[in-house]
């Protein structure tokens, strides 16, 4: 039995989601190369997955290692902005996000809606849909922290699922068609999901086969944002002849959410908030909720001087004589976040400079704000900064 499961290498394609352009095939996306950081050289990493030439760690996009490159020295006033973990408790609640621990059961509306009616906030919205059945990392954001929640989207995800063959197969057959699943494939949304319902591409960063018993595998998988686990056991069943069909999921990982100490449950979150309504103890709420920031460590980051905070906020691009620091590997068309010298996420924008061009570059525009995280007139205007440092020096100069 033939199957056509994986993305044709023979043409020449170009990737609408990241807009780069490759000579490698029309069906798939480039295949992304990743450096290996030292924190990932687990079992699923130490191997690389080698296709036509191009090698890749098997890691999620965001486990990529990047260096800080600092293009000036900055100083930032203290009488302006906050630094998260010094914001109110009321400021905390409007930039939080949650790295909730969903159950099985409830749909990922009702999740957020209970998350809204626990802590009383007006605004409360998830990011990457989960199925009623399905448990696992949902990050529910809060407030004025809603504003990114396209960014979480579209970041890779981490699956282990169990999978149930129909038919008893050697170990050897069902790891070696497991592992050609990995990179590019196509996939067609199923019948149940709500998007539309056409053929496209979806990465594969690796499939580890943890453990086999019988029919049933058991799979750790990462993926690229918008893959669907039940359409991928069903083609596999296929691809082996016998037919497979998804047992049980849980989603371990979101972008820069895993299971570590931040993940909690809705029945913690509302302990913690009772508490901090009968005690005033903050400690617990505070470690439930995450400041915005945490949920943009998948981004690329650049801290820009205080007198570039206020444009930015109102919306402007933002120019090199305002960029302090930056990351490396940044392409033009990249999505980067913008960050104050005290740490405060200000904004996310579209990069319209490599990162050489912008620490060698002296001026230009460095990257195109999209969304607006901080509320403007936190940092004061440009013009006022000056005028301030231009009376204090002319006083210093009076006192000498």
């Amino acid at each position: 039995m033939s199957v056509i499961h994986r993305a044709n290498r023979a043409e020449k394609t170009s990737d609408a989601r990241s807009g780069r352009s490759s000579g490698r095939s029309s069906a798939a996306p480039p295949r992304p190369t990743f450096p290996s950081s030292p924190d990932m050289q687990s079992s699923s990493s130490q191997s690389s997955l080698s296709s036509g030439g191009a090698t890749y760690p098997q890691i999620l996009p965001s486990d990529r290692a990047r260096s800080i490159l600092v293009k000036r020295s900055g100083k930032t006033d203290p009488a302006y902005g906050t630094a998260p973990d010094k914001r109110s408790l009321e400021m905390h609640l409007n930039l939080g996000v949650i790295n909730l621990d969903k159950t099985s059961g409830p749909t990922s509306h009702e999740v957020a809606a209970w998350v809204k009616r626990i802590l009383e906030v007006e605004k409360a919205g998830h990011s990457g849909t989960l199925d009623p059945k399905v448990t696992g990392i949902l990050p529910v954001l809060l407030g004025d922290a809603t504003r990114i929640v396209d960014t979480l989207l579209l970041a890779g995800k981490e699956y282990i699922c169990l999978m149930r063959v129909h038919k008893p197969l050697p170990r050897k057959r069902l790891i070696e068609v497991c592992e050609q699943f990995m990179g590019p494939i196509f996939q067609k949304p199923p019948l149940k999901s709500s998007v539309v319902k056409e053929l496209r591409i979806r990465i594969i960063y690796y499939l580890d086969v943890l453990e086999i018993e019988e029919q049933r595998v058991l799979m750790r998988v990462g993926c690229q944002a918008g893959s669907y686990m039940r359409k991928l056991c069903f083609d596999i069943g296929l691809a082996l002849g016998t037919g497979a069909n998804m047992e049980e999921l849980r989603r371990t990982r979101a972008g820069p959410f895993r299971e570590d100490e931040t993940l909690v449950t809705l029945h913690q979150l509302a302990d913690a908030y009772a508490i901090w309504k009968e005690t005033g103890n903050e400690t617990g709420l505070r470690r439930c909720i995450l400041p915005v920031e945490s949920a943009l460590r998948h981004l690329p980051r650049l801290v820009i001087a205080d007198n570039a905070v206020d444009a930015v906020c109102h919306g402007a691009p933002l120019a090199l004589p305002g960029l302090i620091s930056l990351e490396t590997e940044i392409m033009p068309g990249d999505t980067v976040a913008l960050f104050t010298l005290k740490g405060e996420a200000v904004g996310i924008g579209r990069a319209n400079m490599k990162s050489r061009e912008m620490l060698e570059g002296k001026s230009g525009i460095a990257v195109l704000t999209e969304r607006v995280i901080m509320e403007p007139g936190t940092y004061p205007k440009a013009w006022k900064l000056a005028e301030r440092d231009a009376s204090r020096a002319a006083l210093g100069a009076a006192m000498r």
